[in-house]
């Protein structure tokens, strides 16, 4: 999910974050809790971003987690592990471990779920007795990949669940309680994904919650539209009907600075694609054989398609097992593509994963949290240094708030992801060559300098700085032409800015 290149050092980066939190807990070292809660600061900065996937029950979360990953890791069926916090980390072998809210904790069998389901984990066995303090407070699963070893990903309940004990695990993951010296809690991640099946006042409101202005919240918040495939009952435009939602979202999620990207995507397609096997393009390669007039009766429906009394040169287990892996909407896709020339395996799931949305979500988590980690895992330090101290009034540590309320209103890299998110939707009112260089410009294409600026890797540090000083003036004499309007004013005050912040790290 994140890039493994550094990301861009900012003002109040995580440099200056680690000797705040260092300074804190020097002044706070007498108090057990607040000790406990900065050490877990001091930890985070050290560790890959945590990126939470958030949304409502059955909105895709572990399915679009097995695609992200390209491994089957996360159940997927309606189990209890679906009912807590589960984070997945990187590890040196797959490992489970169910914690207690009394702090016990014990090693989770693993087992193998059946078709698209990835692992189930086997709780029913565990060492303490599950009852009273003894719940099963969260899960931690260890696994070897490189996609771990760059984000910790948590995969949460369902918001919208019946059970409010469920529902609240996720808030109280993503949105602490209110300040209180005897039970101060932090926020759990540095960037949310939030998956939308559609949008409604829970919605809008979570996301207010999560959101919090770029203060006192999470810096980057991210939409997808979850099974997109879904959309239009699984026809092959599903994906365009879904970017047609996406769309309706990002207006409104964007304009309000809920969410800085609304993207479609198909979870189911996306991890069946990087998983596709021989054997199932086989099958596809059979039925893109028959007349085209009798695959599309025998796919009306995914009922039909997997009668038993259908007569298919595909047994009617192996179609139970396509419509299971890919869906409708991915069988007529993958079929469709073998017709029209895809002849082999590896060339089918290029071809699907592209489809299925999941290369313009890594590339949007790329550019909005992987190459800014830094900025967002200072930014959590931050808010949680914040709370912390302001929970604990009268000590040395007071001293510390005014220096991290400038750093915390010091949101530039809120405002370079909201204005990408606007110009994914919304066309201002700009020639198309200053489009491509404002997007650019604000971290678009990713946040070195070299390419904020439009230059070679390789550009001298001369060249550099004559196109950051020139960039700067460009935009600024744009903000302040007559006839601009006060949305296209503040986005190229914005790029000034971003030029400045190019300038300022060359002479850094």
């Amino acid at each position: 999910m994140a890039s493994s290149r550094p990301s861009e050092p900012v003002h109040g980066g995580l440099a200056e974050a680690r000797d705040l939190v260092a300074a804190a807990a020097q002044a706070l070292g007498h108090d057990p809790l607040a000790r406990s809660l900065l050490s877990d600061c001091a930890d985070r900065l050290r560790q890959p971003l945590r990126v939470a996937l958030a949304g409502s029950i059955k909105a895709g979360k572990s399915t679009l987690l097995n695609a992200l990953v390209g491994q089957s890791i996360a159940p997927t069926d309606a189990t209890e592990c679906t009912r807590v916090v589960t984070w997945y980390r990187t590890g040196a072998t797959p490992m489970v471990t169910a914690y207690a809210s009394s702090g016990a904790s014990a090693n989770v069998v693993l087992r193998r779920g059946a078709g698209a389901h990835g692992l189930t984990f086997e709780m029913n066995n565990l060492r303490w007795n599950p009852k009273g303090d003894h719940l099963v407070d969260h899960l931690e699963v260890r696994w070897p990949t490189a996609e771990l070893s760059r984000t910790t990903i948590i995969d949460t309940p369902g918001t919208s669940s019946l059970s409010r004990d469920v529902s609240e695990r996720t808030m109280r993951l993503l949105t602490p309680a209110d300040i209180d010296a005897d039970a101060v809690t932090i926020p759990g991640a540095d960037a949310v994904v939030y998956l939308l099946r559609r949008m409604d006042a829970a919605d809008v409101h979570f996301l207010e919650q999560i959101g919090a202005d770029g203060r006192a919240g999470h810096l980057g918040v991210v939409g997808v539209v979850s099974r997109a495939d879904e959309i239009s009952a699984g026809r092959i435009d599903a994906l365009n009907s879904a970017r047609d939602v996406a769309s309706r979202f990002a207006t409104e999620l964007e304009r309000t600075g809920l969410c800085q990207a609304v993207i479609p995507v198909a979870g189911l397609l996306a991890f069946a694609a990087a998983t596709l096997t021989q054997p199932e393009f086989a099958a596809f390669a059979a039925l893109a054989a028959l007349p085209a007039e009798d695959l599309e009766l025998a796919m009306l429906s995914a009922d039909r398609f997997s009668r038993p009394d259908i007569d298919l040169p595909v047994s009617p287990l192996t179609r139970a097992q396509l419509l299971d892996r890919f869906g409708m909407f991915g069988v007529r896709m993958a079929t469709e593509l073998v017709r029209t020339g895809i002849g082999d395996a590896t060339a089918l799931s290029v071809e699907l994963t592209a489809r299925s949305g999941i290369n313009e979500l890594r590339t949007v988590l790329d550019v909005q949290f992987g190459q800014r980690a830094d900025q967002l895992k200072a930014h959590s330090a931050l808010t949680a240094l914040d709370r912390v101290i302001t929970a604990n009034p009268g000590t040395a540590a007071d001293q510390l708030l005014p220096r991290i309320h400038t750093l915390l209103a010091d949101v530039h890299g809120f405002a370079e992801l909201r204005l990408l998110g606007r110009l994914r939707t919304d066309e201002l009112p700009l020639p198309p060559d200053d489009l491509t260089e404002l997007f650019r410009l604000i971290g678009g294409a990713g946040v070195a300098p070299h390419v904020r600026l439009g230059l070679p890797a390789d550009a001298d540090p001369e060249t550099l700085r004559t196109h950051a000083i020139a960039a700067a003036h460009k935009w600024h004499t744009r903000s302040r032409h007559p006839l601009i309007d006060k949305a296209t004013a503040t986005a190229c005050l914005t790029a000034v800015r971003s030029a400045e912040g190019a300038l300022s790290q060359l002479s850094s």
